[in-house]
């Protein structure tokens, strides 16, 4: 089964996706992570995407389609995929539509998470990070005990410069100018489902859990 996680940043799609990567054995393919990892080695991809990243701003189309047509193609993707983050525009869409078309595939169903723009703020701009062990913090529902102290083994933490509030109310802005297109496009395939991301992510699973059953019969 091929699927395409959506939402707005912080809306919860890569906790979805490991879960739902568990579940149905299938690799759960983030390009924030490919890229980000990209970033810290500072490979030649990761240096010109970083610009982009560092403001919040869409990696250009073309990077990400090559990016993504590589790690599909990878043996693991053979039997299916769970896309996070990709496709964000409608040339990106139509770009993976192509390429799966080449081998008789297509995206089965794209679910996206509803949540709201305060739920979206609390959520990225509250988090921090361990610089030692890489433990997640919250400062509005998981603080730590000790003013940005790591609770499990004392580093320090630091927020990701994508998780800056001006960084975030740009990406937001963004991901409504860019990505929403997207839905429209999948709505009109029949393959869109929203699902309600405000719940906790057991919740979720099981709606998303029921949707696949119901595409399945």
């Amino acid at each position: 089964m091929n699927l395409v996680l959506l939402g707005p940043p912080g809306s919860g799609k890569g906790t979805l996706a490991k879960l739902l990567s568990s579940e149905l054995k299938i690799p759960h393919i983030s390009t924030g992570d490919i890229l980000r990892e990209e970033t810290k080695l500072g490979t030649c991809l990761g240096k010109k995407v970083k610009p982009f990243m560092e403001k919040g701003e869409l990696v250009p189309d073309q990077i990400i389609l090559e990016v993504m047509k590589e790690r599909i193609r990878k043996p693991d993707g053979q039997k299916g995929f769970l896309l996070d983050g990709f496709p964000r525009t409608i040339p990106q869409a139509l770009g993976i539509d192509e390429m799966l078309k080449e081998s008789t595939k297509s995206i089965d169903w794209v679910l996206k998470l509803d949540v709201s723009e305060d739920r979206v703020l609390k959520r990225l701009g509250g988090r921090w990070i361990c610089s030692g062990c890489g433990a997640f913090f919250n400062l509005y529902t998981k603080p730590p005990q000790k003013e940005l102290t790591c609770d499990f083994c004392g580093s320090k933490l630091y927020q990701r410069p994508d998780d800056a509030p001006e960084v975030i109310l740009n990406r937001l802005k963004v991901y409504k100018e860019e990505t929403l297109p997207i839905e429209e496009y999948y709505s009109k395939q029949g393959k869109l489902r929203k699902v309600n991301g405000e719940l906790d992510p057991d919740s979720i699973l099981k709606n998303v859990l029921n949707i696949l059953q119901l595409k399945n019969k």
